[in-house]
């Protein structure tokens, strides 16, 4: 299989996939739409480079840039622990 054909079947494979990931109704799913869009990124950048495309360059970066928040916002980022709760009041308990 040529490198070419390898890169389109990646591309048409994983990038899709991470955009249905992306929607999925599960956290458990949708974290994982970033791993697969990184994943797909540099055959993005291997195809841009190859054909010269550089308005396509563009949106492959915005896609990136993109796919490292969800890494950031699903794996690296700090979270509270799930006990610590917020504090409502109720808008009578405000003084006058």
């Amino acid at each position: 299989m040529p490198l070419d054909q390898i890169v389109q079947t990646a591309i048409a494979l994983l990038g899709p996939t991470a955009i249905w990931l992306s929607q999925s109704r599960s956290v458990r799913f949708q974290r994982w739409a970033c791993i697969v869009g990184l994943v797909s990124q540099p055959f993005w950048f291997w195809a841009v480079w190859d054909s010269k495309q550089w308005g396509v360059a563009v949106v492959a970066v915005v896609c990136a840039l993109a796919w490292l928040k969800g890494l950031w916002v699903h794996w690296i980022a700090p979270r509270p622990p799930a006990s610590i709760g917020t504090v409502a009041l109720p808008p009578e308990s405000r003084l006058k």
